[in-house]
This record gives C-alpha cells, structure tokens and sequence, in this order.
C-alpha cells in the first residue's frame, strides 16, 4: 500500500514538476538488483504490448540499515525487513486504465529465495522477510505465473513523511469508532496526519473483517490521495510539491532497471489518468480461507481457480471484463469502508 501511494504521487509529482528540479530528487531513490539475481530462463514471459505490472511492497523496517544497504551488504539478515502489505498495479497497455491487486499478507504459498530456488510454504509476507526483494519478486512471479515488469517499496516512516507534507488526507469515517482510549474517529470526513493516518491504515484486530478490512482501509486511502493528486490540484503550491517530493524520493526502493527517464515516460504516458480509471481489488479467497498450520500459525487459502482466471486476465491485459465478473472483490464506495 505504502509502495503504491509512493509511486502514485511520484509520478504525479514529476508530471508537474520542472526536468531539472525532478531529476535532482530522483537521484535520492535507493536501487537494488533483481534482475541480476534471478534466472531470466524461470521468469515468465513479459506481458505482451505495452502492459506494465510493478510489485509493491509496503515495508516495516525498523530503525536498521536502508533494504539497498541490506542487499548490498551481501549478509541479509531475516526479519529485519518485514513485508506489511502486498500489491500488484496493473497499467493497461493503451494507459487509459489501472488496476490494484492486493494479496493477503498471510496468503499460504510455496515461497522462493533470492536465486528462484523453492524454499518451501510459508505465509507470503515471509519471502522478503527471510530472503529480500529478488526472492520477494519470484515468489509473486511463481504464484501467479506473471512477469513483474518493476519492483517499488516503501517503509511506513515514509508514509508517515508523505501523509504530513501532502498536508493530511481527508478520510470518510461510515460509523464512529474508538480505537484504545486514546484514538476515536467520529462519523464523517475527518483530515488525517502522519501518525493518525498510520493507526487508519495499519489496524486490523477489532474489525470484522481483520487483514481484509484493513486492505480496503489502505486502498481507500489510496483512491483519497489520488483524488487530491489528480482532481483537486493538491500539488499546484511549488513549496508543497517539493516537499512531498522529498518525502517520496527518500524513502522508495526500486529495481535497479528502473531508470529515471523510465519514471518520467511512465508519468507523461499516464497524464491522462484520472481516479476513476483505476480499479482496486482484492485476490480472492478460498471458501474455508481460515486455516491453521503448525510453525505458521493462522494463515489465508486463497481461491486456487479464481485466482488463476484473475492472474490470466492480467497477463493477458484483460483486466476490465474479469472486474466486471467480479464485482464483490472490488473496493466498495468511501462510505461503505469501515
């Protein structure tokens, strides 16, 4: 989620934003290699035509060393960088659509190593967690067969960063809520800062749905950020677009074949798109999707022949009929999120 809100406003940031000024910031982005490390003959086939898909990750780092400092230390340490939230985005090949795919982080699934090499089943979030980005980009490509064009993280401090210098965002609330003694959100639109905005976004224990309430949380978010980024001109002040820029740039990591004219082709290419042309949904879920495994705890089954129709429809850049199939796996309007 974080990953995704990060690579949003980045490419809104640097459609506005003058070359020169731009470019300097984009220096402040952190790389790492993925295509290095991964067998290019085990990878699936890109998608045909112009398709793009980029892996995101939203990260819980700590306060140890950067992920590109970890993976060029040559010593990744397990558990140090923990995989918070799992996304897909789709860009259609005519660059007229999107499509946000989240996978539960506690999905159960073969995971994959850093050199593509099974590494048994484990939750999915424990890929990056045990063996870094690269193993984190197999173990999506081996799960849903589709060639992840991009890789774009992002840690929450980062988040938090953002949120504050877009000058908070603005969140529907259907239903009061009280989170602790401290922390109580009040039915209707309330405008939510850094921290606040993490609570908003992270929380899970308490909702009906759990982790999957907690996924329309984040993709609401989302959709309120690009609404202010692509309708309301949130970013017109200079001052503020820098700032946001700096927030953004200092805390992404992406794959190292990911160059700075690359972001700004993907960015003029999709200057026409509007929230309205973005579509999020969720990977479905098995019927007896709760399950729990010895050493793993509770994890997620997802809906091995729903899942497969799903992950065709991307590879195949189709994704507009499977969502019109499938409307209950879409994020519902803001007033329906709890």
């Amino acid at each position: 989620m974080t990953a995704l809100l990060g690579l949003v406003t980045l490419l809104a940031l640097i459609a506005l934003g003058g070359v020169l000024f731009v470019e300097s910031k984009l220096g402040q982005i952190d790389h790492v290699d993925v295509a290095g490390t991964l067998p290019e003959g085990e990878r699936p086939d890109k998608v045909p035509g112009q398709a793009l898909n980029v892996l995101m990750a939203g990260m819980d780092n700590g306060n140890g060393p950067s992920i590109a400092e970890s993976v060029e230390s040559a010593s990744w340490e397990p558990g140090q960088h923990r995989s918070d939230t799992i996304m897909i985005l789709h860009i259609s090949g005519d660059r007229r659509s999107a499509y946000v795919v989240s996978i539960p982080r506690d999905s159960y699934t073969t995971i994959y190593d850093d050199k593509g090499k099974p590494a048994g089943k484990h939750k999915i979030n424990a890929a990056f967690s045990l063996y870094g980005p690269a193993a984190y980009v197999s173990t999506i490509e081996h799960l849903t067969g589709i060639r992840m064009d991009h890789l774009a993280v992002i840690d929450w401090d980062g988040f938090k960063d953002l949120t504050d210098a877009l000058g908070g965002v603005l969140i529907y609330i259907p239903e009061t809520v009280h989170k602790g003694s401290d922390v109580t959100w009040t039915k209707g639109y309330q405008q939510m800062y850094g921290k606040e905005a993490l609570r908003y976004v992270r929380t899970r224990y308490g909702l009906a749905g759990g982790d999957f309430d907690r996924i329309r949380r984040q993709q609401n978010f989302i959709r309120s950020i690009m609404t202010d980024l692509l309708e309301k001109g949130t970013l017109g002040n200079p001052l503020k677009l820098g700032s946001v820029l700096d927030a953004v740039t200092r805390n992404l990591t992406v794959d190292d074949q990911w160059s700075s004219g690359d972001l700004r082709g993907l960015a003029f290419s999709l200057r026409g798109l509007r929230t309205n042309d973005v579509t999020f949904l969720s990977a479905p879920i098995a019927t007896n999707w709760n399950q729990s495994i010895s050493g793993e705890g509770d994890v997620v089954l997802l809906d091995k022949a729903q899942c497969a129709d799903l992950w065709e429809a991307i590879s195949q850049d189709k994704v507009a009929a499977y969502a019109d199939e499938h409307q209950a796996d879409q994020l519902p309007s803001e007033d329906s999120v709890n």
